[in-house]
């Protein structure tokens, strides 16, 4: 048995180039693109296109600006079948003059990732995208510490101001447990009157990752979020291929995805480390934001193992002044 209707997403350069700044080698970001479309994943996200202006371009690869030339170079003459293109365009990080015509794009879909603050801002940038003859998708980010009525007021809007075919709920700080997650869908249910499907993006801060993909599907999620082996800032996201196990489609097809992953993605753990680590446990139980964690363990002051100092730290910054 399986749901039709359910879409999944591979997002693991675009979520990966946090690591490295989106430092990943064309031919690298090339098998990736080609093993998603033949494992016949509904979308492939291939990274950001943020601005130029925002962004420098000394510092940042070429997958935070997904540059038509680039997408050309890994698309080639690749057959994607049914596998469609995205990107994603930050809110507060890009400008509606960044989008062009989707005739002159490879690109199929793009995703408005937004905080709840600047929600007029990735409400314009949504209108703007599906002006240009994308389908768009809004992720509303770091939804833990989200959840009154300025919540409820952003998706009113979403709902009636755009034509977002799918709304994210992003567990940003991987903090959620299964009822929040619930709770949330209803609530993203209960505003989206509109047709819109209903997204999540899972990170594995708790090792929920995946459980909590899977709750959203129960209680009606129909477009998911994963990246190849968890990869992605701090301690990853759902892994894509537990997923697709998951599904039980039968379109979809494991072998690539096991071929790339032992090819190009299990070098990568020689050169960063993604996934459960203490430090990342501790901010998703505390629901902060993961750099802290991250500082700490790159820190070469710091030891990385002293876990109860780390906690000290971050229980003493966190607590009223």
């Amino acid at each position: 048995m399986f749901r039709p209707e359910i879409k999944v997403v591979d997002c693991t350069i675009r979520d990966g180039g946090l690591m490295n700044d989106s430092h990943f080698p064309h031919d690298m970001v090339q098998k990736v693109y080609q093993a998603i479309c033949e494992a016949k994943v509904d979308y492939v996200e291939l990274g950001y296109r943020n601005s130029k202006k925002m962004f420098s371009t000394d510092e940042y690869g070429a997958w935070r600006f997904c540059d038509e030339e680039d997408l050309k170079r890994v698309v080639d003459d690749f057959d994607p079948g049914d596998t469609k293109l995205a990107v994603m365009m930050d809110a507060h990080k890009s400008f509606p003059q960044d989008v062009i015509p989707a005739d002159e794009s490879l690109v199929d879909m793009i995703r408005v990732a937004t905080y709840v603050k600047d929600i007029d801002k990735a409400i314009r940038l949504a209108q703007v995208a599906d002006e240009m003859g994308y389908e768009v998708g809004v992720n509303i980010m770091a939804i833990s510490h989200e959840g009154g009525m300025f919540l409820d007021e952003a998706l009113k809007q979403i709902n009636s101001e755009t034509n977002a075919k799918v709304v994210y709920v992003v567990d940003s700080f991987g903090s959620l447990y299964s009822e929040q997650v619930h709770y949330y869908v209803a609530k993203y249910q209960e505003h989206l009157t509109s047709g819109k499907e209903i997204g999540i993006h899972c990170h594995n801060n708790q090792q929920l990752g995946f459980a909590n993909t899977i709750e959203g599907i129960i209680k009606g999620v129909n477009y998911v979020d994963g990246t190849l082996y968890g990869m992605g800032r701090a301690a990853g996201n759902c892994p894509l291929e537990l997923l697709l196990g998951f599904l039980k489609n039968p379109k979809f097809n494991l072998k690539p995805l096991l071929k790339v992953i032992g090819e190009s993605i299990m070098p990568l753990t020689k050169e960063w480390q993604w996934g459960y680590r203490i430090p990342y446990m501790v901010t998703g139980i505390l629901n902060q934001h993961p750099a802290s964690a991250m500082a700490w363990m790159d820190a070469e002051t710091e030891p990385g193992e002293d876990y109860l100092k780390f906690y000290g730290k971050v229980t003493e910054d966190d607590r009223p002044k």
